[in-house]
This record gives C-alpha cells, sequence and structure tokens, in this order.
C-alpha cells in the first residue's frame, strides 16, 4: 500500500462550483477531437489512467437521477462518508507535530489510521463530461438486476469451499492472500476502490496489456483470436479483444469459481474502450448472464489520464500473524474443536 492523498476540504469542492459548471459545459463538446493511433494503426489507449471517484456502481440512497448539475453534485459529495471523515480529521495537530513533541500516544488517538492511508478520491466521476452518481445506466434506477436469491446462490456454489472462515489457507479470503484485489479493479468489471485506483495500459500489434495497480493484476489480452479451448478458469476470466473502428472491444467469459466476478461460467462481460479526449477513456460494460440476472445490465465508467504512474503495492510482505493463525487452527484441531464457517465463531 501507499499514499496519495488528493483530499480537498468540502469548502473549497464549494467553492469551486461556478468553476466547474464551466468545465462541464465544456467538456462535452468534443466533437473535433482526433483519436491518436499506435503505430499499427489502432487507437492509442496507451498511458496511466486513473479511475478514482466516489462514484460507485449502484446508485446511492439520495440520489435519483443518473447525471446531476455541478450544485446538485456538490451536496452528494458532502454526504459522502469518506468526505464526511477526511473533513472531520481537517484541522487537526498534524501526527508528525506530535511525534516531534514526544507525545506519540496522543498523536495516533487524534487521526483515524485507516483514512490516512487510503485514498477514494472526493468527487463524483464524469462520464463524457457528465457528473455520474452511478456506473450503471441500464437499468434506469442504477442497481444491479439480480434473480431472486442468485447473489446468494453464487456465493454458496457447491463444491466451493466456504470463504471467509481462516483457518486454512484454502479458505482465507482471495485479497487477503494477494491473488487478486479486494476492490475488484481488475475485473470482471474493472472497478475503482478506497485507494490503489491506478492503471497502466499498453498495446502491441497483437495484444492489449491493462496493468492494475491493486495487487498488480495484469489483464493480458490476445486482439484478434479466440477463447482458449483448454476451458482453464482464469482469475479475471479469459479475455479476448479487437477493435471496431476507435473502439477497443474485448469480452470476457468464464472467470474462477472464486472470483467475486460479476459473471458466472454461464455469463459473458463485453467491454468497450473508446478516447474521449486526451485525458478521457470511456469504459463501457454490459454484463449478460440469465443464471444471475432478470436483463442484461449495462455502465460506463471515465479512466482519466493519471499525474503519476504506478507505484509498487506490497501485499502480504511480513505478515508475521498467518503463521501464528494458522498454527493456532491445527492447535484446535488436535484439540477436536470443529471447524465452523465464517457466521460462528469457535470460542
Amino acid at each position: 500500500m501507499r499514499t496519495r492523498k488528493t483530499i480537498l476540504s468540502l469548502a473549497v469542492i464549494t467553492a469551486l462550483t461556478v468553476l466547474l459548471t464551466g468545465n462541464y459545459a465544456q467538456a462535452q463538446d468534443n466533437n473535433n477531437y482526433e483519436i491518436p493511433r499506435t503505430e499499427h494503426g489502432y487507437p492509442d489507449l496507451q498511458g496511466f489512467w486513473t479511475n478514482i471517484s466516489i462514484t460507485t456502481m449502484t446508485r446511492p440512497s439520495g440520489a435519483e437521477k443518473l447525471t446531476v448539475t455541478p450544485e446538485e453534485a456538490v451536496m452528494l459529495e458532502q454526504s459522502n462518508i469518506w468526505n464526511q471523515i477526511g473533513e472531520s480529521q481537517e484541522g487537526l495537530v498534524d501526527v508528525e507535530q506530535k511525534l516531534e513533541a514526544g507525545n506519540n500516544a496522543a498523536a495516533f488517538s487524534t487521526r483515524g489510521y485507516n483514512y490516512f492511508w487510503i485514498d477514494p478520491g472526493t468527487r463524483l466521476g464524469t462520464v463524457r463530461g457528465e457528473i455520474r452518481t452511478s456506473w450503471i445506466v441500464d437499468p434506469a434506477d442504477g442497481r444491479i438486476p439480480y434473480q431472486e436469491g442468485a447473489q446468494a446462490n453464487q456465493r454458496n456454489r457447491a463444491g466451493i469451499p466456504q470463504m471467509g472462515s481462516f483457518d486454512g489457507p484454502e479458505t482465507r479470503p482471495l485479497a487477503e492472500r494477494c491473488l487478486v484485489s479486494f476492490s475488484n479493479a481488475g475485473g470482471p468489471i474493472m472497478q475503482n476502490g478506497m485507494y490503489n485506483n491506478t492503471y497502466q495500459f499498453v498495446q502491441t500489434k497483437d495484444h492489449v496489456m491493462i496493468l492494475v495497480e491493486m495487487v498488480h493484476d495484469a489483464r493480458i489480452i490476445p486482439i484478434g483470436k479466440p477463447h482458449s479451448a483448454d476451458g482453464l478458469p482464469q482469475w479475471l476470466g479469459s479475455s479476448v479483444g479487437w477493435y471496431e473502428g476507435d473502439t477497443l472491444v474485448v469480452e470476457t467469459i468464464n472467470p474462477h469459481p472464486l472470483q467475486r466476478a460479476y459473471i458466472s461460467s454461464a455469463g459473458k462481460l463485453t467491454e468497450r474502450f473508446t478516447r474521449w479526449s486526451d485525458s478521457q477513456i470511456v469504459y463501457e460494460f454490459t454484463v449478460e448472464d440469465p443464471t444471475l440476472y432478470t436483463q442484461p445490465w449495462k455502465g460506463e465508467m471515465s479512466f482519466n489520464a493519471s499525474p503519476e504512474p504506478l507505484y509498487e503495492y506490497a501485499c502480504h510482505e511480513g505478515n508475521h500473524a498467518m503463521p501464528g493463525i494458522l498454527a493456532g487452527a491445527r492447535v484446535q484441531e488436535l484439540d477436536g474443536a470443529t471447524v465452523r464457517d465464517n457466521a460462528e465463531v469457535e470460542h
């Protein structure tokens, strides 16, 4: 983990409203934008991008519309929990100053450790110049159209170990084992999270590589080739791509069953990446899976040019608690304790 703080006080957010109104109108007028090309003639998506934003997949309570005005956005941003926590810590005596004063205990009692290290952003996301309250655009209510019971059934698939019991390596959460990120930053669908929201896009003649800052997941997408015939589930699913004019299209199927993916082995995710401007890629996605949902559903997200490259992500290094936790579970087994799922606690 690393820190890249971008906190703006809510007073500053309010003061910027007039400026944002002008930028918002200007951002929608890009009809004359000429999309850059790679040496192979493909639309150039390369570089460092970020989807940092407090906009989430589904629409939060208090937001009735998909798009809002800059003034309405300020109200939603002020009510966001992370912004409220950040604002409550503004003006407090800095940690370093208290440490220099020799009052170590007081230093860490005045600032939330978790918020100090996270970086969720402070603003709602914009897509094609529109300020969005959710990434989902269809259904119109901004909610995922789950089949009744489908979400629970997906978590409790037959033959799949119950995740989260912590007594053995196979059932510890995947992100805690540093296999995939807890924010689903790599997909399927790629999402923003509490921190490490930067991506690097690299294109060659035959492949597209998307390197994810969170856990350094890497999507390697072959261009113009069929899905692998071996059928082996990959953590991020099997992805293949092709170009349609100015857009990179990616089809993903068959994610690993332990992944918290939005598709099952019967589903399909179609992603479309299009340069909207020098500073934004519009990321569109369509989810089709009749085993999980009552209808296909769609979303749009923005990847914005990042002023900084990826940082190193150190995930599990130096976790000295792991041997103790696993050893403790083995002692419990020797004592005849019954391993229970994560809904119960063995005392």
